[in-house]
């Protein structure tokens, strides 16, 4: 009988890519070819100590005591299978399981599938806990990968030097991460997983806290092979106004606003995950007209009522049986205290909580203090009382909001009001900002973590949506919610002031991060102030942000708001006014919408000069002069220019000079006088740099890159582009990261290179294409230029682009793949 290792013991999993196609191709002879590929991986486990735990048609599991000595036998059933029609992928992964008279149970298991599942045939994967027992001797580091249990992600390692596509992990999707496993929901997630097949809309029905959302990301996370063109997470908990659905749809598939979304979809085989649809009655007719053009493409959707539309498939979840529950309350319970002691009373609390998952998470926090007996105890006398839900809702959601009721009276006054004002928060908040708008310090937070009323991820905090309902439900009783939200404006317009100069400053990465991490909260604020026709506030905070939405790729956001502050532009100061026009007018040009472009930038640069405001009028002759390229006046553009340099040296406007020099070397680029054109890049790199402007330096590295491709010195050029692609891609510029990407096709095309050369012009567009842009047409026209010896059949090879991430790209470009 055989003797499976326990303690540590590192566990290895096969299968076979392609056996499917493999078997059509081979027919009978298939048989004989799996029983070779049985006996050399078995052979070689043997040799290492590896124990079989279970086969199952061509995949092995494996278990071996020594990390090391799996390891090697997953290197030596490589190298026997190597050249051979079978190509198998490895997953190894080393924990402490449970053994139980039946094998091995515990998510260690589970984990090492979800590695050998991301890799390819002929890959051997590694996870950070076999590699730091093995050491890192021929394991090259793949970096961080989020894995279909959408728990925190796995740094995973490959034995050897292969070279292979991305991993199939969920780095390219835009699902968010979850603090702990799915727990009970198997059979559930098989279920509307198949009806995705035939469905294409599938609604996931059910009161508060039942797990709607849950389920529909691990569903979406198992099916994610299925949809070629992504998986997209659409969140419409946080919008109040129903004529925004589309909007919000076009920013999770990274389009501008205003894009036609049908016909996006329409000829694409995409997942649209709708979260909290239930407050929006015009979601489902939208959602439902979407899907009517477009074959291919699927919604799950997670509401508290059906849509009534066609297509719909409507699943009703169900709560936790009492295993499953008992279940999801031990693992939680554990997790705070390993040494709780869990009884009879633990099913008791699970019925007495109708397997309602919320309500179990929730008193399962409580056993940092109270044992299951004590807890149980206190939700039989407390219950009855605190049935305060409406009369006319699901019996289930009021023992929900008894439950949270309960949690809410155990706090301390003080701890009570810092939860009731953390519900103004979109996406929650980090401690600065809980401080201003709650009054809160980290122990107020932390006390509220432990209680399961907010979940600390990273440095910020955040509150569950149902138990956010209950807090808005509290602040309205105590008349407390107006005066929450002007403080929750009041503190990100604060926010948005401070961080707008340092944009521009050494740091300028972190700074863009954190506006990003912030950006519901902005974008809550700002529209918290134009609801209330408070304009000259929602004017200073859209002015604050003009540069961080154009540096990002979202513009279109952007010039949403503006035009609805310049609806009243008569109550803005003049001075205000000016800034709001020049920002309207410059966010317009990435958008490609020239003609308003021109219109509202020569309004703003009238309006600067009677304001005599130099420094921002040299900014608005600058964009003006962007848009006189992108029709083609050089002359024009270059005469705009000229002028801006006067003005930031009169305004003594070191960052300014930069971008002046910046944009005037590049005509002498084009005209082929390139010792001018180095010595003018030259300085605006040194000025940048002076003054910490990252992205001001970027660009003039770009530039001199240009200047050296064009003098015939590629080399130098591509080195000179690598440089400004790692800066662009540290403070996430996507128009900066396209400009070096364009740059390096063009490297990779004057040395012959083409195959790379269009990959990397077909990455730069698909990074564009996701943001819902193009190419501005100075740059579409050089890089037609500069690849025009490309032979277009190249491009055929680099297709598969689209579903890279923007770091897949980024290592490709970094990187030195030959043809």
């Amino acid at each position: 009988m055989r003797q499976l290792p326990a303690g540590t013991v590192t566990f290895l999993f096969t299968d076979v890519e392609g056996s499917t196609q493999l078997l059509q191709e081979l027919g009978d002879a298939y048989a004989d070819v799996l029983v070779e590929h049985r006996r050399v991986l078995r052979e070689a486990f043997a040799r290492h100590g590896g124990v079989e735990v279970d086969t199952q048609g061509d995949a092995f599991f494996v278990a071996f005591a020594k990390a090391s000595d799996a390891l090697a036998a997953a290197a030596e059933a490589q190298q026997a299978l190597a050249g051979g029609r079978v190509r198998v992928r490895m997953g190894l992964h080393t924990g402490e399981p449970l053994l139980t008279d039946e094998g091995y149970v515990g998510m260690d298991v589970h984990r090492t599938a979800r590695i050998a599942a991301a890799g390819h045939g002929g890959q051997i994967l590694v996870s950070q806990s076999t590699r730091d027992l093995c050491g890192t001797n021929g394991l090259r580091d793949l970096g961080e990968h989020r894995l279909k249990d959408l728990t925190a992600p796995e740094r995973i390692y490959q034995l050897g030097d292969g070279d292979f596509p991305p991993l199939k992990s969920l780095n390219a999707l835009n699902l968010p991460l979850v603090g702990t496993p799915l727990i009970g929901r198997e059979r559930e997630v098989a279920e509307v997983a198949d009806e995705l097949v035939e469905s294409r809309l599938v609604t996931v029905i059910g009161p508060g806290g039942i797990g709607k959302t849950r389920l529909a990301l691990q569903v979406a996370a198992e099916v994610v092979e299925r949809f070629a063109d992504g998986v997209f997470w659409v969140p419409l908990a946080a919008l109040r106004d129903a004529a925004l659905i589309p909007t919000v749809v076009a920013q999770s598939l990274h389009l501008d606003a205003d894009a036609d979304v049908r016909e996006y979809v329409r000829r694409r085989r995409l997942l649209l995950v709708v979260d909290n649809a239930e407050h929006l009655l015009d979601a489902g007719r939208f959602i439902g007209e979407l899907l009517a053009q477009a074959e291919h493409t699927r919604a799950l959707v997670t509401s508290r009522s059906p849509l009534h539309v066609t297509f719909e498939t409507e699943y009703a979840l169900e709560p936790l049986s009492v295993s499953a529950a008992v279940d999801l309350f031990a693992a939680r319970a554990r997790k705070i205290r390993r040494d709780v002691e869990l009884d009879e009373s633990v099913a008791d609390i699970c019925r007495r909580l109708d397997g309602l998952p919320l309500a179990i998470e929730l008193a399962a926090a409580r056993t940092k203090v109270l044992s299951p007996r004590a807890i149980r105890d206190r939700l039989e006398r407390r219950l009855p009382v605190l049935t305060g839900g409406p009369r006319d809702a699901p019996e289930r959601q009021q023992t929900l909001h008894a439950t949270i009721d309960w949690s809410y009276e155990l706090l301390e006054v003080a701890e009570q009001e810092v939860f009731r004002r953390f519900a103004v928060f979109f996406g929650g908040a980090d401690v600065e900002a809980a401080a201003a708008v709650c009054g809160a310090d980290l122990d107020d937070l932390a006390s509220l973590v432990d209680r399961s009323l907010l979940k600390a991820v990273g440095d910020r905090f955040l509150m569950l949506e149902t138990i956010r309902e209950y807090a808005h439900g509290r602040l309205d009783e105590l008349g407390e919610r107006e005066h929450g939200e002007r403080s929750h404006a009041e503190a990100y317009l604060g926010l948005a002031e401070r961080v707008s100069p340092e944009l521009w400053r050494t740091g300028q990465a972190r700074w863009l991060e954190m506006l990003e991490t912030d950006r519901p909260n902005l974008t809550t604020a700002l529209r918290w102030y134009v609801e209330r026709e408070e304009r000259v506030e929602a004017a200073r905070l859209a002015s604050a942000l003009w540069l961080f939405w154009s540096l990002t790729g979202t513009a279109a956001e952007g010039s949403a708001f503006l035009q609805r502050i310049l609806e009243h532009e008569e109550e803005l100061p003049p001075e205000l006014l000016a800034r709001v026009v020049y920002a309207a007018g410059h966010l317009c040009l990435p958008q490609g919408q020239l003609e308003e472009a021109a219109r509202t930038l020569e309004r703003a640069i009238r309006l600067l000069r009677e304001r005599g405001d130099v420094e921002q009028l040299g900014w608005a002759l600058l964009s003006f002069a962007w848009l006189h390229l992108e029709r083609g006046d050089n002359a024009a553009a270059n005469q705009m220019r000229e002028q801006a340099l006067t003005l930031f040296r009169q305004a003594h406007c070191v960052r300014g000079v930069a971008y002046a020099l910046n944009d005037i070397a590049i005509p002498h680029v084009d005209a082929g006088e390139l010792e001018r054109a180095h010595e003018l890049f030259t300085e605006s790199r040194c000025l940048a740099e002076s003054v910490g402007d990252a992205y001001g330096a970027a660009n003039a590295t770009a530039g001199l890159a240009d200047a050296a491709l064009e003098a015939g010195e590629v080399e130098e050029a591509e080195g000179l582009y690598r440089a400004a692609l790692a800066q662009f891609n540290a403070i996430s510029s996507l128009y900066g990261c396209v400009e070096a990407f364009d740059g390096l096709a063009a490297t990779a095309a004057a040395r012959g290179r083409t195959s790379r050369a269009a990959t990397l012009a077909a990455a730069a567009t698909a990074m564009l294409e996701a943001a819902g842009l193009e190419r501005q047409a100075p740059y579409a026209r050089r890089l037609a230029r500069r690849l025009g010896g490309v032979d277009a059949g190249a491009y055929d090879g680099a297709e598969e682009v689209g579903s890279w991430t923007s770091d897949d790209a980024v290592a490709y470009a970094l990187g030195d793949d030959g043809d």
